[in-house]
């Protein structure tokens, strides 16, 4: 990048913002929404393209996941995620890291380890409720 490419602008500066404001990790979508309530003039691609941008530069995080839109971060600090399984909730877990996980990855495979991310899955609080009062909210004889 180049200094140029390096600055704050105001546009980005809200995206960030707005993104930092809530402890979810929305899509580039629902990020344009609430952009939108602040540069109504904004568009879409713009938004995109900041993201990626703060991405790049280390400022958000970007999450993939196969058969799902782009999900962002405004923790960029290192930590993992679980993910539920049924609704698609993402949430953070800041935990300690896996003692010696590095290591262990090279040895057995002889990459260079630049770092990792660890997804749990599970079944969040509110689809396990809904599941519950689904089938009478427990077991059955």
């Amino acid at each position: 990048m180049t200094n140029q490419d390096l600055r704050m602008t105001a546009q980005r500066k809200v995206i960030l913002e707005e993104l930092r404001s809530v402890d979810t990790h929305p899509t580039a979508d629902r990020i344009y929404e609430m952009v939108r309530r602040r540069l109504p003039r904004v568009s879409l691609a713009t938004v995109y393209r900041n993201l990626e941008w703060l991405a790049e530069a280390g400022v958000i995080q970007k999450y993939e996941s196969a058969g799902s839109q782009r999900r962002f971060d405004g923790n960029p600090s290192t930590h993992d995620h679980i993910r539920c399984v049924e609704c698609g909730r993402l949430d953070d877990i800041m935990a300690d890291p896996i003692p010696d996980v590095e290591e262990r990855i090279r040895d057995k495979t002889d990459y260079r380890i630049v770092g990792y991310r660890l997804e749990y899955l599970g079944i969040c609080p509110s689809c396990r409720a809904s599941s519950a009062q689904g089938t009478g909210g427990g077991a059955s004889d």
